[in-house]
């Protein structure tokens, strides 16, 4: 598209130099680079739009456990009312697991520590599935604007070795491998810039959902090290009540003043 808009004033007559011009002047290697780059924008795009699904599933799912899951008289009653492949339930599910057994360790292991352990890794498992595919985006963020270069590197290379074969050559013969290094700077770029804002914005939103599920984390595991005892406080549901002024009070006595005496 930005070919032809740049184009669009050549003069009438004027050889064509349009984008798929400039890469048969590049040859096997123009198209090749072309394709890498091709082959990095489509896996970002697939990447951001994969992971941008799972994040909004697990966010969804902490909506849920704040309004459901503490409500519950035991922690495999909340389990239940979440989704089977829930995040938030391989945690309960994990901690429940490392609460049977510690009661078969051999070695006396502080049970505090155990279930710390236990949980501490049912989290890092799942950031670590969030986390996938992120260094793809982070590479192509950081290559893709030199394969581009690379491309120019070429191009430029071409029209040199055209310039002293000629001896003397004209703007024209110079002119395709030029703008096709050229062009190949900017798709590097083109490539390089969504992979570089998609990386960052999708670790910030796993940073987010890692401090929940950290958060939730550690109220599976006071409940557990106090059996129940100890549980998040579940702010109750609808307004607080209005509290109405006690009747037959004077209006000295409301606002705290001196009575004044009656009259006589």
């Amino acid at each position: 598209m930005l070919t032809p808009i740049l184009a669009a004033g050549a003069p009438a007559g004027a050889p064509n130099f349009g984008f798929w011009e400039a890469l048969q002047q590049g040859g096997a290697i123009a198209f090749g680079t072309l394709g890498i780059l091709v082959i990095m924008s489509v896996g970002s795009f697939y990447i951001l739009f994969t992971k941008l699904f799972e994040q909004q599933k697990i966010m969804n799912q902490a909506k849920r456990v704040r309004a459901q899951f503490w409500q519950s008289n035991s922690l495999r009653e909340g389990a239940a009312k979440l989704d089977k492949n829930s995040a938030y339930r391989q945690i309960v599910d994990d901690g429940l697991a490392a609460q049977e057994q510690h009661g078969k360790l051999t070695d006396p292991v502080e049970a505090h520590d155990w279930l710390h352990g236990s949980l501490a890794r049912s989290e890092a498992s799942i950031n670590s599935k969030l986390n996938g595919g992120l260094a793809f985006l982070a590479t192509v963020g950081a290559t893709s604007p030199f394969v581009g270069l690379f491309g120019t590197v070429v191009g430029i290379y071409r029209a040199l070795v055209k310039i002293g074969a000629a001896g003397q050559a004209a703007i024209g013969d110079v002119a395709g491998p030029v703008g096709e290094a050229l062009i190949m700077t900017a798709i590097g770029l083109v490539v390089a810039v969504p992979a570089v804002l998609a990386y960052n914005w999708l670790q910030r939103r796993n940073k987010s959902i890692a401090e929940d599920l950290s958060a939730f984390s550690n109220d599976v595991l006071g409940y557990l090290a106090s059996n129940g005892a100890v549980r998040p406080t579940v702010a109750a549901r609808g307004p607080a009540p209005v509290t109405k002024p006690a009747v037959g009070s004077t209006t000295a006595g409301q606002a705290g003043g001196v009575p004044t005496a009656p009259r006589v």
